[in-house]
């Protein structure tokens, strides 16, 4: 796969029920054996399995949307417990309630993936051109 927005955070993007640079947004670690991703479908976190998430990130600093580009600054996973290997990691609207949590972005391309939690801490680096275009 690549990195890409889900289609139902497109519209709410677009619509402003979404404001990416304003809102709490979270990033999830996620182990693909347990979570596949459906693009079209998925709309909130309840959509993704809790067994696949392997960790959740404070809230992303330096947010900014660029002409169609989203970004934010490299998010880094605290202390990680060891487990399966994790090949992708989702961005959230946190709403602090999973069935409003609006599942934003799905990337499995940046520098730091695929990972396996050893009970250290875990640095994903997006890429420069930014996390993903809407």
């Amino acid at each position: 796969m690549s990195n890409y927005v889900y289609d139902k955070a497109a519209g709410a993007l677009w619509g402003a029920d979404i404001a990416f640079d304003t809102d709490n947004i979270k990033a999830y670690l996620i182990d693909t054996a347990l979570y596949t991703a459906d693009k079209v479908n998925d709309e909130f976190l309840t959509d993704v399995p809790a067994g696949a998430r392997t960790a959740v990130s404070a809230n992303l600093g330096t947010k900014t949307i660029t002409g169609r580009i989203i970004d934010a600054a490299n998010v880094v996973f605290t202390a990680v417990p060891t487990g399966a290997a994790n090949e992708a990691v989702i961005l959230v609207q946190d709403t602090a309630v999973e069935a409003t949590s609006r599942v934003i972005i799905y990337a499995d391309t940046a520098t730091g993936l695929p990972v396996t939690p050893n009970d250290t801490d875990i640095t994903v680096i997006w890429n420069v051109s930014g996390i993903a275009t809407l």
